[in-house]
């Protein structure tokens, strides 16, 4: 066995061989069906030994892409290699996957940054960040810009993917606000945060400032996040207790949470108008911001000073920051009013957020507005303030309002900017390096990369008038204002340059534009892209090729047979599966890839979600435009999370909230959500805010042992045959018994107290009814069954496996279901490999290239010559790697040896079941594009790959 040297990590090796880089024979006395759980066996004597990949991999890496490496990062995880290489074995961090490894790491004292600030020469602006602009999933976030601070109003899904985009650095954020607290505007708080907390050595914090809806959300979110990153989070303003929000002079006057020598911010109340006896529910209270700059001394007039008998000295400095000074040589005070120029009035803008048209009723009764009004009459102790600009957040049907149109008149000639969803703004891409990205996919490869969902030009003119009436909002109404753009600037300080500044609006690159580019710099792209075509376009025998044909002998492993499919996908129909990669990034959002999330397709019997990375919904709306992704919502069947790591699950809230907004008035089921634990001590607290209309499911229920006791319980009404588990229905009890005492996380193997005793069934009755409309959910879409199973990467990890019901054809011939395999995060495992045994589709992370093995150790993930050896084990059909590290912002490194069935995933990614034949082939051709990002002698082997190709 070998050794540990470290502490820290100790090193837990399986009795596994390194994978069949080469094919496996199995032999088959018998034909069965593959089951999810078969009996694991690291080797058999009908099985040829396979040769391994290289030990070392001689890659260059990619100076532009790829971080410098801490060389002793991981080295703690060192594996002892002085046992014979035939026996080589996976490690893996188990104080990580305890969760332990979290009491090794010294505590972050999250300090606020510390700024000097100087009123007289600040730049000072107001900025349009277009999140959601063209999505319309999130609401758009306002940049507050001076020149040692800055402030975020509303914290949408995106908006670190936005600020990565744009080179806005999170870290000189000092303070977010948020104008409502709920999903559409705080989702990417979470994100935030952690991203924050994990910035330098020490980490960085910032003021989080919401109504006291913001308590929720906080509570909620100490379930994945550390405490640490929240205790500068601020709550204002009356709880929701029917004393409080009755008490109108609690919501009447503002609350000023920021005051110094740069901004005043106050914050009032708006709520909606409420039958007598209903209350405000949470998420329902939304507040309106009011930004005051001071006043500004004028210039300083020397000629005056000489003048009233003073002498260029330090009175000069004296006066300039308002105090009275004596002459040098005449017998008087000097006041600052004797020397300088007129005052520079401080600009003022206000932010507005009224989500409904019920809160419009309150809007006009606020009578802490008055003092910004034009008809403001003024008394002794206020003087009426000149607004110089008004940014609106509400919604297009609200802004035109006839009640919120009155109350815009009020300010008279300030600047309306509407930041609110707008149709005409989903032709504009905001992340436009992902869509440049995505328009090259597009041109190689339209099959695996269809064009965005977005409206065209040509669509939005032939939208009915109404329509386009409702687009234009405010502009051609009643009030004169401009709709929002993304990075439209209003300037406050200097005063001369006082309002607006569209030079840093991005100009609009058209799909043509992208593609000459593209021709330009990749030549050979053409010939390429019409090679891919016919792929689709082969003769149909050639194309289809020949199912599996069931025999009793030993036969070599048919998957690697390019002439042979497996038999679930004989005649299989286009509209059967789909599974689309929406997010194949890991740890956080980039240009270029988003946050896990996998989208499965079953068409007409409705979709599932697996993982949902924060801005899942804004991808989906990428890939089927509004109204489709809208769709897919409606028709999700269920979502399942892997772990409760922030980069799987925070997209989750927003996409429920949007499924509750779209089902209501309508007769349905809550959508039943399966993940560990911690994920319902999240969900939970967090439906104190806003309800999800949703019913909770722990992995564990779903595992085999679990949904074999749940069907145990239900011997005496049915059938004996029926009662096996569907991927496992030749699996005798005793088999199953053998199983699970040979599991790695079996009870009384060294990974029980890790895993938190997972091999025993979850016998709470009281999960049973979801069981059972889970049960119910399978077979509308189609499906035989849906199995979670433990994987190593920290507490309560999980994979899933997929299996998809027998058809019969029209000769009556019965032909097997696909099975889709996730891996979620993980290291390699027996579990894994059992669970993907005869796979159509093995989805499995691969967040490291092949030279970070010790680096994937230490933090429990795989490289991808790992994942590929799972799946070679295991016999999977297609294998598909995703969960790229951001290391790598377009394309990881990989070693193309063994992709003969491998695929690397791209966001938007768009995979149907009737191509997984030529997958593989378009691989050499996707790298292509990409050949300058990697080294000059790789970049010169695939210009050879795709010629040899290209000859043939």
């Amino acid at each position: 066995m070998p050794r540990v040297f470290s502490p820290n990590l100790r090193l837990l090796f399986s009795p596994l061989r390194p994978s069949l880089a080469f094919p496996l024979f199995i032999s088959k006395p018998k034909p069965k069906p593959y089951s999810l759980f078969t009996v694991f066996s690291s080797s058999s004597p009908g099985r040829k030994q396979s040769t391994s990949y290289r030990d070392s991999l001689n890659l260059t890496r990619r100076n532009s892409s790829t971080f410098k490496e801490n060389k002793d990062r991981g080295k703690e995880a060192v594996m002892d290699e002085t046992e014979s290489s035939s026996s080589s074995s996976f490690g893996f961090n188990k104080r990580r996957a305890e969760g332990k490894d979290k009491n090794d790491r010294p505590k972050k004292n999250l300090q606020l940054k510390s700024r000097t600030l100087n009123p007289t020469n600040t730049i000072a602006y107001v900025q349009i960040l277009g999140t959601g602009m063209d999505t319309q999933d999130t609401s758009p976030s306002v940049l507050l810009f001076f020149d040692k601070q800055r402030f975020i109003f509303n914290a949408g899904e995106g908006l670190q993917r936005f600020c990565t985009e744009h080179k806005i650095k999170l870290s000189k954020i000092d303070h977010i606000f948020l104008s409502r607290v709920c999903s559409e505007t705080a989702g990417g708080l979470p994100g935030l945060l952690l991203t924050l907390a994990g910035m330098g050595e020490e980490g960085m914090s910032v003021n989080v400032w919401g109504p006291s809806d913001l308590t929720y959300l906080v509570d909620a979110m100490k379930s994945f996040i550390p405490h640490a990153a929240m205790v500068h989070t601020q709550s204002f303003g009356p709880a929701h207790s029917a004393a409080a929000l009755s008490d109108p002079s609690k919501l009447a006057e503002p609350y000023v949470l920021v005051n110094d020598e740069i901004v005043k911010i106050s914050a009032v109340f708006l709520c909606p108008s409420c039958s007598e006896g209903l209350l405000v529910r949470p998420g329902e209270m939304s507040v309106i911001y009011i930004c005051e700059l001071p006043e500004l001394m004028g210039k300083f007039d020397p000629k005056k000073a000489v003048a009233l008998g003073l002498k260029p000295g330090p009175k000069y400095g004296e006066l300039q920051k308002g105090k009275s000074v004596k002459s040098d040589s005449l017998d008087i005070m000097v006041h600052p009013s004797d020397v300088m120029g007129p005052p520079i009035p401080g600009p003022i803008f206000i932010l507005l957020d009224c989500p409904t048209e019920s809160h419009v009723e309150e809007l006009l009764s606020i009578e802490s507005l008055t003092e910004y009004y034009t008809d403001f009459a003024g008394d002794e102790t206020k003087s009426a303030k000149t607004v110089n600009c008004v940014i609106h957040l509400s919604p297009a049907s609200v802004v035109n309002n006839h009640n919120y149109q009155k109350w815009m008149k009020k300010f008279g000639q300030v600047q309306h900017i509407v930041a609110g969803h707008e149709i005409k703004n989903v032709e504009v891409p905001i992340l436009k390096s992902s869509a440049r990205i995505a328009a090259r996919l597009n041109y190689v490869c339209p099959q695996f990369f269809p064009a965005p969902g977005f409206w065209s030009v040509n669509q939005l003119n032939s939208l009915t008038p109404d329509a386009n009436a409702a687009s234009k909002g405010p502009t051609s109404e009643l009030c004169e204002g401009i709709s929002a753009e993304n990075l439209l600037k209003f300037t406050l300080r200097p005063y001369a340059q006082l309002g607006l500044d569209r030079s840093h609006i991005p100009s609009l690159m058209t799909h043509s534009e992208i593609i000459n580019e593209l021709l330009s710099e990749v030549p050979e792209i053409v010939d390429a892209a019409q090679h891919v075509r016919k792929f689709w376009h082969e003769p149909k025998e050639t194309k289809e090729l020949n199912p599996v044909q069931d025999n009793k002998h030993v036969i070599e492993e048919p998957w690697l047979d390019e002439n042979t499919l497996p038999s679930c996908l004989e005649n299989i129909r286009r509209d059967d599966l789909e599974i689309v990669l929406l997010g194949t990034g890991s740890s956080q959002p980039s240009k270029y890839r988003n946050v896990s999330s996998v989208y499965i397709n079953l068409f007409s019997k409705g979709s599932l979600l697996l993982d949902c990375g924060e801005g899942t919904l804004g991808q989906l709306k990428r890939r089927y435009g509004v109204d489709g992704a809208n769709d897919a919502v409606r028709n999700l069947k269920c979502v399942w999370i892997s772990h409760i790591h922030a980069d799987h699950h925070t997209g989750l809230a927003r996409v429920l909230a949007l499924r509750r907004d779209l089902l209501k008035g309508v007769p349905h089921e809550p959508l039943l959500v399966i993940g560990p634990r911690q994920l319902k001590r999240f969900l939970d607290a967090y439906q104190r805010l806003e309800d999800l209309d949703m019913q909770f499911l722990d992995c564990r229920s779903t595992m085999e042992a679990s949904w074999n006791a749940f069907e145990c319980d239900f011997e005496s009404t049915k059938d004996q045959s029926a009662l096996g588990n569907p991927l496992n229905s030749h699996i005798n009890n005793n088999e199953r018994s053998k199983n699970n005492n040979g599991s790695l996380f079996s009870r009384g193997s060294p990974m029980q107290s890790l895993w938190k005793r997972p091999g025993n069934p979850v016998g709470n009755s009281a999960a049973y009814p979801i069981l059972e409309s889970l049960k119910t959910v399978l077979v509308e879409a189609g499906l035989e069954a849906l199995i979670s199973f433990p994987v190593v990467h920290c507490p309560q990890a999980f994979g899933v496996g997929l299996k998809a019901a027998e058809r019969v054809n029209s000769v009556g011939k019965v032909i097997p279901g696909w099975k889709i395999v996730y891996s979620g995060d993980t290291r390699p495992c027996p579990e894994l490999i059992e669970a993907s045994r005869g796979a159509t589709v093995l989805i499995h992370e691969a967040t490291f290239e092949d030279g970070l093995v010790e680096e994937a150790i230490a933090k429990n993930h795989s490289t991808t010559k790992e994942a590929i050896e799972m799946g070679n084990s295991a016999g999977a059909y297609r294998i598909i790697l995703t969960h790229f590290s951001q290391r790598y912002p377009k394309i990881p490194v990989f070693d193309d040896t063994h992709m003969h069935k491998t695929c690397i995933a791209f966001d938007m990614m768009n995979i149907n079941i009737a191509d997984l034949p030529v997958l593989p082939k378009v691989l050499p051709y996707l790298k292509l594009l990409f050949r300058d990002e990697m080294a000059v002698d790789e970049s010169e082997d695939i210009l050879l790959t795709v010629s040899e190709a290209l000859a043939s």
